[in-house]
């Protein structure tokens, strides 16, 4: 697969990469729509909870010996 990727023009290349990168960002733009649609939008409280989970917790360790 990668051969054959490798094989296509320079520019056939980068319109490919870029209809990738439309696509995603198609999908990113619609996903929250089609989750409303389909009731599948999370709640505040659940929203609270997983940004609770997520927190980055950073903790400074001073080196032995300095």
């Amino acid at each position: 697969m990668h051969s054959s990727y490798r094989s296509l023009s320079p520019k056939t290349r980068a319109l490919f990469g870029i209809g990738v990168m439309a696509w995603a960002s198609v999908g990113l733009w619609a996903s929250p729509q089609v989750e409303n649609a389909m009731g599948m939008a999370s709640t505040k409280e659940e929203q609270e909870e997983l940004d609770r989970k997520l927190a980055v917790r950073i903790s400074r360790v001073e080196k032995e010996g300095k």
